[in-house]
Order: structure tokens, then C-alpha cells, then sequence
């Protein structure tokens, strides 16, 4: 889980943001698939049980108004274990899954707002320093850039979700930062 490939997890996932945004879930799925894949590297069945874990805490948290947030906590958090059992990785699934939909939260809040926030940078970083144990100074690029993704990918939804805006790759080129930078971080 500490040598992935930037440029594939991505494309992965820009193409589920894609398909979360457009409510394609099939795509969402198949897009998650390969995000787990690339990102975790757990055998074939925990790969996929692993990736229908996000795309039933993805649709459990989607709706603006009546989502269920504590279903999304709870499949994160079976995700989290499926990737603790895997790597032998000391740190909480639950917590982990706390701080991953946290982040979602704010981002939900930056999204109404339209303007990315500090706080979403902070709680980026959190999800990050908790799930790889690198230290928070060593994270702030990853993070930055997948706000910045974020905020590129909010003002599509705003436009649209035209699937052929050429806004989809601009938000895939600040993914595969963050993942470089992610990477970085987890390497020193």
C-alpha cells in the first residue's frame, strides 16, 4: 500500500468521481475496483468486496439531504479492516473511517459554499497521517492537490457533469499530484 502508481489510482479515481456525480453506479464500481486494486494491492476477493464497501458508503453518504452517514462510517470502516487485516497495518479502521468520511463532510460544506477550504486541506491530511503514519507537515502537498481537485471537479458539477468538459482532465492531472505527493510522503 506504500508503492502504488500515482497515474493509476488517479485516473481511477477522477473516472468514480465522474461516475458518482452522473449516479452511474455500475462505473462507479468498476472504477472502484481498480482504485482498491491499485491503491491497496489485497487479493482478488478482498479487492472487490473492498471496492463494493465504497460504493455502498459512496451511495449511503450521496444524497444532499437525508444520507446516512453513519452507514458510510460503518462500510469504511470494513474497508479499513479488509486493508489492516492485508497489510498488517497497525492503525484504527475506525478511526480511519471517522476521518475519511470527516473529510467528506467538509467537503460537502466547502462544495455548498463554492470555495475550497483550509479545514478540507486539515481534514485531508488527517485520513492521510493516520492511515500511513507519516508525519502531517510531510502530507499538505498530497492534500492540496486533491482540494484543488475537488474544487475543479465542484465547479463541473456546477456546469453540468458534462462527461466530455475538458474540466475531467484538469481534475485527473491534480489527482495524480496528490498521488505523487502522497507517495512521496509515505517514501521519506
Amino acid at each position: 500500500m506504500r508503492t502504488f502508481d500515482p497515474r493509476a489510482i488517479g485516473r481511477r479515481e477522477c473516472g468514480a468521481w465522474v461516475a458518482y456525480y452522473r449516479r452511474r453506479w455500475p462505473r462507479f464500481l468498476a472504477y472502484a475496483v481498480g482504485m482498491v486494486r491499485a491503491g491497496f494491492e489485497m487479493s482478488w476477493p478482498k479487492t472487490l468486496y473492498g471496492a463494493w464497501l465504497v460504493l455502498r458508503a459512496n451511495q449511503l453518504w450521496a444524497p444532499a439531504d437525508g444520507n446516512d452517514p453513519d452507514g458510510a462510517r460503518r462500510c469504511m470502516r470494513k474497508f479499513y479492516e479488509l486493508v489492516v487485516e492485508a497489510h498488517a497495518e497497525p492503525f484504527d479502521p475506525a478511526e480511519a473511517a471517522d476521518l475519511e468520511v470527516e473529510w467528506w463532510r467538509v467537503h460537502r460544506e466547502a462544495q455548498r459554499a463554492g470555495v475550497a477550504s483550509e479545514e478540507l486541506v486539515d481534514a485531508l491530511i488527517a485520513v492521510y497521517a493516520h492511515v500511513y503514519e507519516a508525519p502531517p507537515e510531510s502530507l499538505r502537498l498530497a492534500a492540496e492537490e486533491r482540494a484543488r481537485a475537488m474544487v475543479i471537479s465542484d465547479e463541473w458539477v456546477a456546469d453540468g457533469c458534462d462527461p466530455l468538459s475538458p474540466s475531467i482532465a484538469l481534475e485527473r492531472a491534480a489527482l495524480v499530484r496528490s498521488y505523487a505527493a502522497l507517495l512521496a510522503a509515505v517514501h521519506r
